[in-house]
This record gives C-alpha cells, sequence and structure tokens, in this order.
C-alpha cells in the first residue's frame, strides 16, 4: 500500500487528460479529426498525413466518422484528393539485417529497483559479466555485412554496465575499427545507473561521442525511494557527484536523464525543469506498464495523472520553443520529429528485426527486455539470427495482427506498443497513448505556424 504522503503529493487535478481522453477515442480506422486555435485538422491515418481542412470538410468528415462509416470516408478521401494505396501492407518484413545491438556487459546490478525489467539486474540468473570474446563476437555480427554510408548503433546496458568497464572499452575500440575501415558511420550509447561512473569514465565517453542515459526517477527523496542501494540506502547523492563531470564535459557526448515513471513520482514537472537546470542534454519519461513483480505498475488513473503531467510540460515546451529557447523535454521534441515526418510504421521499434539485445552469454534476444526470456530468444552471436523465429516474430508482431490496433487510428504511430509490455500486460496504456498523441497533434498545429523555422518550413504570407 502506498504511504498517505505519496497519494498527497501526486497532482490530482486532471480536466486536460479527461478531455483529450474523449477527444482521442477512437471512432475510425482510416482518419482522426482536431481542432485548434489555427482551425480544423484532418490526420489521414495511412501514411501519418497531416491536412487544414475548412469547417465544412471537417463536418462533413466528423459525421462519417462519428458514425463509423468507413465507405463515406473513403469517399470523401477521394474527393479530397488524399487517398493513397496502402502505405504499410500485412507482409512482415523480411530477414532484416542486424543493424544495432544491445550487450548486456554485466547482468548483475547495485540497486533494487522493485520495478526492473531485469529483476534487479540478473535477468533472473546468477550474477555475471560478459566475456571480452563474446563483446568482440557481437561487435563482428554488427558490422559483419554492413555497407560504405550505413549507420549502426552498440548500446552497453545491463544490469549496471560499468561493472564491466574494461569490455565496453575494448568492444568500443573493436567497434570503431570496424566502422572506419568500413566507411560506416557507428553511434555508441550507454545506459547507467550513474552509482559506479568516473572521472576515467567521463573522458571515454566524451572522447567516443557517446549516448549516455542515466536512469534518474525524480529529485532526491523520491529517486532514493525508487532507485536504493540493495542495503536500503539512497543514491540520488553519489548519482549526482558521479555524473557532475559528465555534464560540464559533454561536447561530443550527449547525457541524457530517463525517468520511470511509477504511481509514486508523477511529479513531472518539477523533474523535468530540474533537470534541465541541472544541464542534462534531454529528459525524456516513460511509464511503468509491466514489472516482473507487478509493483509500482501504471493503472488508468495513475496514466490520467501521468498525462496532466506531460501536457504540463509540453505546454512549457510550446512556450519556450515560441520564445526562441531551448528546452530538452525528449517526449516532446521527438513526437514533433516523427509528426513532422509523417512516420508510419507496422512495428512499435525494431526489436527482433535489425535490432537485438544480446546476453552476457552471447544469446540474442528480441531487444534487451526480452534477455533472458525465451519468449524473445533469436539465436546466438556465433551462429546468426535464428531466421525462422524471427520470422515468426516478425509476423505475428505486426500491428495488423494486434487488437484493438486494427480499427485504431493511431496504430502506425504507436505501432501497438512496447512488445515486451504487451506480451507481459497487455494494453493498460491506450487511452494514455492516444490522448498523448492527440494533444502531440494539436501542439504541431499551434507550433507549425508559430514557429515554422523550427521544422524547416517556409512562413505563411500574409
Amino acid at each position: 500500500m502506498r504511504a498517505p504522503s505519496e497519494v498527497l503529493a501526486a497532482p490530482l487535478a486532471t480536466p486536460e487528460a479527461r478531455r483529450l481522453f474523449s477527444l482521442s477515442v477512437p471512432h475510425a480506422p482510416s482518419v482522426h479529426l482536431f481542432q485548434t486555435e489555427q482551425g480544423q485538422h484532418l490526420l489521414v491515418v495511412n501514411g501519418s498525413r497531416l491536412f487544414d481542412v475548412d469547417a465544412e470538410v471537417f463536418e462533413s468528415l466528423d459525421r462519417a466518422r462519428l458514425a463509423r462509416d468507413e465507405v463515406s470516408l473513403r469517399r470523401q478521401l477521394e474527393e479530397l484528393g488524399v487517398s493513397e494505396a496502402p502505405f504499410i501492407d500485412d507482409q512482415p518484413v523480411e530477414s532484416p539485417p542486424v543493424r544495432a545491438l544491445s550487450l548486456a556487459v554485466a547482468q548483475k546490478c547495485n540497486l533494487g529497483c522493485t520495478y526492473c525489467y531485469a529483476q534487479q539486474g540478473d535477468f533472473g540468473g546468477p550474477a555475471r559479466n560478459m566475456p571480452l570474446q563474446t563483446a568482440l563476437d557481437s561487435v563482428e555480427l554488427l558490422l559483419r555485412d554492413v555497407s560504405q554510408g550505413e549507420r549502426v548503433n552498440l548500446s552497453f546496458l545491463g544490469g549496471e554496465p560499468l561493472f564491466n568497464r574494461s569490455v565496453i572499452r575494448a568492444a568500443t575500440q573493436r567497434a570503431q575499427e570496424l566502422a572506419r575501415a568500413r566507411g560506416v558511420s557507428l553511434t555508441l550509447s550507454l545506459t547507467t545507473n550513474g552509482t559506479l561512473l568516473n572521472a576515467e569514465d567521463a573522458g571515454f565517453l566524451e572522447e567516443h561521442g557517446f549516448a549516455v542515459t542515466v536512469s534518474l526517477d525524480g529529485l532526491q527523496e523520491t529517486h532514493d525511494r525508487l532507485r536504493a542501494f540493495k542495503g536500503g540506502q539512497g543514491s540520488f547523492a553519489r548519482v549526482m557527484e558521479n555524473v557532475a563531470p559528465l555534464l560540464s564535459m559533454q561536447r561530443r557526448m550527449q547525457v541524457s536523464a530517463r525517468v520511470t515513471v511509477t504511481p509514486r513520482n508523477l511529479a513531472l514537472r518539477e523533474t523535468l525543469d530540474a533537470f534541465v537546470d541541472m544541464g542534462f542534454h534531454s529528459v525524456g519519461f516513460s511509464p511503468m506498464l509491466s514489472s516482473p513483480t507487478g509493483r509500482d505498475e501504471m493503472g488508468h488513473a495513475e496514466l490520467e495523472l501521468m498525462l496532466e503531467q506531460m501536457v504540463a510540460c509540453g505546454r512549457e515546451f510550446e512556450r519556450r520553443l515560441i520564445a526562441g529557447q531551448r528546452y530538452p523535454f525528449s517526449n516532446m521534441v521527438n513526437a514533433m520529429r516523427e509528426i513532422h515526418k509523417g512516420t508510419h510504421r507496422p512495428y512499435p521499434c525494431g526489436a527482433g528485426a535489425g535490432y537485438f539485445g544480446v546476453s552476457a552469454s552471447g544469446e540474442l534476444a528480441a531487444c534487451h527486455r526480452f534477455v533472458g526470456d525465451e519468449e524473445g530468444a533469436m539465436g546466438d552471436v556465433a551462429t546468426g539470427v535464428d531466421r525462422t523465429r524471427q520470422s515468426r516474430w516478425l509476423t505475428d508482431r505486426h500491428v495488423h495482427r494486434q487488437e484493438p490496433c486494427r480499427s485504431c487510428w493511431a496504430r502506425y504511430m504507436c505501432s501497438g506498443g512496447c512488445h515486451h509490455e504487451v506480451i507481459q500486460r497487455g494494453r493498460p496504456a491506450c487511452d494514455y497513448i492516444r490522448g498523448w498523441l492527440h494533444y502531440c497533434l494539436e501542439a504541431y498545429s499551434r507550433l507549425s505556424q508559430a514557429r515554422p523555422d523550427y521544422f524547416g518550413l517556409t512562413p505563411a504570407a500574409g
């Protein structure tokens, strides 16, 4: 049971979240409609294409949408000249090449986070480090069949990866040698709890231009409650002491904070502003939807509170962007980029396609969250990707085979949600995700008018 003080500390008013829940209900699979101060807007789901429409067209589409009249909607889209052949068909991706690997170089951790998908860092097995040869074999797999000009990513995670820093350094060196020899762009990333970082790590990470993600769940009192050492003492003070040199040194390196949101740390705006002021390159939030113990998972009521806070952060992003100020709220930055690109995809990420997790013993998994889980087993670094399992995975996980996704307007933006969370818990966050996407569409319409230069657009005349 949560302590009364924790409940009272959470934001309580949710009128904006309930407005977004209501407006984002999926009435029709082909279109979504919304209004802003700038007018009426149409999202054509096929291709995630956004259009401004006049009031008469909006009302006609809205009547058909609310009546769930897909025949009328298709006819109207044809008349508007925005009807296209499907951008995404039912065919799964076939045998995509490996272009990103996440190495679980240390399957052990010194923190005792109860919600950890890796079961406090050891993935449910004995604590162990990845041998150097396994890491080098992984690098070879990643760069084996790349062509000049391609881009690949090598990530280091755990547990806490810095328990095995010598392997991180050796694998980085080898990956960079191979990438240079083959004319390939290599990006490097590290996710850490921050407790083992030292000054030498800061220099190494800056030298090699790492994207560093530090797991922080709030300010000191909140973070210490959620991310304590296994002995029970808080970790915040040590993390911030260790991270300070990275924040002051980052030039090639980018240091970001990632906040796992649970029912016990819902003060997002306060957290965001504090971390931005500390100098983090970006700050992002992710709801805890599936934990091995079921503890700290977000329910509908908590997701409603989270959405209210996310929109408050988004409104501040809008205000500061219009004022010409930087506000590195990564959820918003990414959403604006994806909406502007018209991103549409049959899968939520590259898991099991071009991206795999690698266990300390060299087994391939659909992603870092499936390490040690037979559900996502995909071969090993010695023999390569198990194409039979991969084919079955990509067929089964295609958004067209997911329910209730097939009838949802957000299906090509959300793409069904995190595979691991869905397999473990289902889809408890659909209302939250649709509400957030609806707000982001509204915000994009406002910002593309107020700051067209931000999106590379030409200002409207007049």
